[in-house]
């Protein structure tokens, strides 16, 4: 059977982030995609317009939905935008006998927020400890654990500090620091650190919930963490190598980078 893989995560209507980019994926990667909608945003190249959560009993009525009936071999979270939610969320998964993607998104590309305030005590306390992996970028490491992340020798520091929240492993995203796009993903005793090119383009949007989804489509197919984040940023890299302009503002990465034919 081909692997199955949730995501739970808001709607992007530009097409470039939230569930929209983990669902293409997904189908990049080999895998069946299903969604849980967490939330609806008025979303284009130029930013975020407008966002209005799901009801809780509707996430958690889409998720058992799934779950219950087809299974899972991987879960992925994104934009979850209240305590309300992540609690929700944190609790289902705690539940489901599958491997775990945090994304612990906070800002959208543009700087929009996309999490209140008052759900990153839930984040913290409830959500990270269910994680198999966490994968935040450095805003989000601030965010989350006051840690700030100036240069390459300060990722070992961050990751320490997201562990201590509970994930059993935390990829820690680097593309914010100048030269190589280098990751650290460790489980506080083994460390990988992942480089890859940086590429000179603009069109970025949708790089870590691509990243994310990318990891959770790995898992799904049994390969180990390392292993599926390894395979993973290999994808992200070339997705953002092809990434191209959409609207006013900053296009979206290529999820079927894979599929074009040479020019």
């Amino acid at each position: 059977m081909i692997p199955r893989v949730l995501t739970v995560a808001g709607s992007d209507s530009g097409g470039g982030a939230g569930v929209q980019a983990d669902l293409k994926t997904m189908l990049a990667l080999g895998v069946h995609g299903m969604s849980v909608i967490t939330a609806v945003t008025a979303q284009n190249s130029l930013g975020v317009q407008g966002a209005w959560e799901l009801p809780v009993e509707a996430v958690r009525a889409q998720y058992r939905s799934v779950v219950d009936d087809i299974g899972v071999q991987a879960v992925k979270t994104g934009m979850l935008a209240s305590a309300e939610l992540v609690e929700a969320i944190a609790e289902l998964i705690s539940g489901t006998d599958a491997p775990a993607v945090v994304d612990p998104v906070g800002v959208s590309k543009h700087g929009d927020p996309l999490l209140a305030a008052s759900a990153l005590d839930s984040v913290r306390d409830r959500l990270l400890p269910v994680a198999t992996v966490a994968t935040p970028n450095l805003d989000e490491v601030t965010q989350l654990t006051g840690v700030r992340v100036e240069s390459e020798g300060d990722l070992r520091r961050a990751a320490a500090a997201v562990l201590e929240y509970g994930p059993r492993w935390a990829l820690i995203k680097g593309g914010h620091l100048s030269g190589d796009a280098v990751d650290l993903l460790t489980d506080g005793s083994r460390e990988h650190w992942l480089r890859g090119p940086r590429h000179d383009n603009r069109h970025t949007h949708g790089t870590g919930c691509t990243l994310a989804s990318a990891v959770a489509s790995e898992l799904a197919k049994g390969l180990s963490v390392p292993e599926a984040v390894t395979r993973a940023k290999e994808y992200v890299t070339g997705a953002i190598a092809a990434g191209f302009a959409l609207g006013a503002g900053i296009g979206p990465v290529d999820h079927g980078w894979r599929f074009r034919s040479p020019q």
